[in-house]
């Protein structure tokens, strides 16, 4: 056993064992060694790749995009506040203010740094009233909204609600107190549908802003004009917008104001309008339905124009309410309807001075020409066409057609004329076309013609079809404004001009004065006797034996006027028209219109009664008293409103 030890151990220990433990022990630490240096130098490269990656990327961050990276780093310090400008003024021809700015204190929430806003606006309430209404309104005014500003949770804060508000501010991040401008309409009502009113910027006004290209005029406003000169004249009413660079800190608190520009107010508007005449129109107008404008013959600047029932502008200042937007949206009285520019209706007798001028230009008539009256007319003994008056007029030549308003006569007048002289002559006075009043909206009416009825319905025109449109029924359809104009312009002497409302544009800054100079449109050629031979018709119709004569009675000037009646429904030919039996919105509309003094006129007027039944008692007293007042200052007194109901069923 111990010999077998020993002779191992000396095995084991043998030089030449020893000598290739040694190699073997060194070949395994080169071959480690190698691969350690090779994993070294992977590594190395991996990490020279690593920061040379970011080195480029600090290099592409830094140098490359640093304006952009600087320009976000700047945001995130400086806030650009827009400054909406004060809106300007509209003011009428005695500058008296009809329109106006004040302002309000409103709270408004950024939804973008609010968080969740259903319990944002649940914690506020605590601090600051909220109505339902007040989240119904935020919700859609979200909804609608566009990308100018933040949107108000509440408006018109009181000075106790602003500073507790303000003692709590720290607790609403993204909700902010913004004095803002509100208009106002000191007047109410009156001359409602001429200014229109303002309301909320939506998707369909940011879509026109973005096509006239002036959207970024509008970062920070809420309300754009809508209607009526709000609408038409926006662009010089609103202004440009300034604006605050402030810087803030981490908690968007305000430091400092780096700079600043100034907001330029907007232009204010001078009418031709007529305020204390407007409210005359009005007041005597009373609870009725329907139209009136005034014209100036010789500008055609417009003193007065009225629709009735009409809406209070300031409902609409802060958003609508729904009640009250339910109340006029669906009222069977139509307030919102603009019926002076809107409203087309037959313009009944009205029309029969223009068919009279007609037939004198066009040598259909003689003055002298006259015709027996039976009651009626009649075409080839197939269908009669009754004149007003039952038993007829008796004898009747171009002076008493007009003075009595003879049916009959402009029966036999039209289907000797024709419908296309009537269209082509009658049509220079602004019958059948838009006048081009500077509000938008306007009807265009109807003057038929062949042409027209042949594209309308692919019939032929008949001659029946001529002999109603010859009394202003059948096709024959005008607004208010049309007739407003028409009158004017057979007061003018043939001279035509664009109706205006917009007199002068004052700069809001210089306080110069751009004016809108009268504009002619055309001229219709007439012979002087002619027009005076109308003229003299009409002076008569306000006189003793005359239709108007209750409305011409005492008047310290002349009066050239004619009423008239137009149609609703159609009575059967046997038939006797007797409105005490038909509802009242089924009655016969009440039109007149006039000019004044005659000779010299400086007025021209055109009254719509809806279902008003006769013009010379519901139409001609209303024009007599605006004509009193404009020309002689005389206040009227004020009477009962309601329609006057005659056994006559003329004009």
């Amino acid at each position: 056993m111990k010999l077998f030890r020993r002779s191992a151990l000396r095995r084991d220990t043998h030089p030449l064992v020893l000598a290739g433990a040694r190699r073997a022990e060194l070949r395994d630490h080169q071959k480690e060694l190698q691969s350690f240096q090779l994993r070294l130098g992977l590594m190395a490269s991996v990490i020279l790749a690593v920061f040379s990656a970011l080195l480029l990327r600090l290099f592409y961050v830094q140098v490359i995009q640093h304006d952009y990276y600087h320009t976000l780093a700047e945001n995130n310090r400086i806030s650009i506040v827009p400054i909406v400008p004060n809106r300007g003024l509209i003011l009428d021809r005695n500058s008296a203010v009809l329109a106006h700015n004040y302002a309000a204190y409103t709270l408004e929430i950024t939804p973008s740094k609010a968080g969740k806003l259903e319990g944002l606006i649940n914690e506020l309430s605590e601090v600051v009233d909220i109505t339902p209404r007040d989240r119904k309104r935020f919700r859609k005014v979200l909804d609608e909204g566009h990308d100018f500003s933040s949107a108000p949770i509440r408006t018109r804060l009181s000075d106790e609600e602003v500073a507790r508000f303000a003692a709590n501010k720290y607790r609403f991040p993204g909700v902010d107190i913004r004095a803002r401008l509100f208009r106002h309409y000191p007047n109410g009502e009156v001359a409602s549908h001429v200014l229109g009113y303002m309301g909320r910027i939506n998707k369909r006004d940011v879509e026109r802003l973005e096509e006239l290209g002036v959207k970024p005029n509008y970062a920070g406003s809420d309300f754009i004009g809508k209607i009526g000169l709000e609408g038409r004249y926006e662009q010089e009413l609103h202004g440009t917008t300034g604006f605050e660079e402030v810087e803030t800190d981490a908690g968007g608190r305000a430091v400092r104001t780096l700079r600043s520009r100034l907001p330029i107010s907007g232009n204010n508007l001078l009418l031709s309008l007529d305020a204390r005449l407007q409210n005359v129109a009005e007041q005597v107008f009373g609870n009725r339905r329907g139209a009136l404008i005034a014209i100036e013959p010789s500008t055609g600047g417009i003193l007065a124009l009225m629709s009735k029932p009409g809406f209070d502008p300031n409902l609409f200042v802060d958003g609508i309410d729904p009640q009250n937007w339910d109340l006029l949206n669906n009222s069977p009285d139509h307030p919102l309807n603009n019926r002076a520019l809107q409203g087309v209706y037959p313009p009944g007798s009205t029309f029969k001075p223009f068919m009279a001028l007609a037939a004198l230009e066009l040598g259909k008539r003689s003055p002298g020409y006259s015709i027996a009256d039976p009651g009626y007319f009649s075409l080839g003994g197939s269908h009669r066409w009754r004149d007003w008056k039952q038993a007829g007029h008796g004898v009747v030549d171009l002076h008493k057609s007009i003075v009595v308003s003879c049916d009959t006569y402009y029966y036999g007048l039209a289907h000797d004329m024709g419908i296309d002289n009537i269209h082509k002559f009658v049509g220079q006075f602004g019958f059948g076309k838009r006048t081009g009043i500077d509000i938008d909206g306007e009807a265009g009416g109807l003057l038929p013609s062949e042409e027209w009825k042949m594209k309308r319905f692919k019939q032929k025109w008949y001659p029946g079809d001529t002999i109603s449109v010859g009394i202003g029924q059948g096709y024959n359809l005008a607004t208010p404004m049309q007739l407003a104009q028409a009158t004017a312009v057979l007061a003018n002497r043939g001279v035509v001009f664009r109706p205006h409302i917009v007199r002068q544009i004052q700069n809001s800054q210089s306080g110069a004065l751009t004016s809108i100079e009268p504009q002619p449109i055309g001229h219709v050629q007439l012979a002087s006797e002619n027009v005076q031979r109308i003229t003299d018709a009409m002076v008569d119709v306000l006189k003793p034996g005359g239709t108007a004569v209750v409305a011409g009675t005492g008047a310290e000037y002349r009066i050239a006027g004619k009423t008239g009646t137009a149609q609703v429904i159609g009575i059967k030919q046997n038939e006797r028209y007797d409105e005490r039996r038909i509802n009242e919105r089924h009655r016969d509309h009440a039109l007149f219109i006039a000019y004044a003094p005659a000779d010299a006129p400086t007025i021209a007027v055109a009254v719509l009664v809806e279902n008003g039944g006769h013009g010379s008692s519901s139409a001609a007293p209303v024009a007599r008293k605006v004509m009193d007042f404009y020309l002689l200052g005389k206040e009227p007194k004020l009477e009962r409103t309601e329609t006057v109901v005659e056994d006559s069923a003329g004009d």
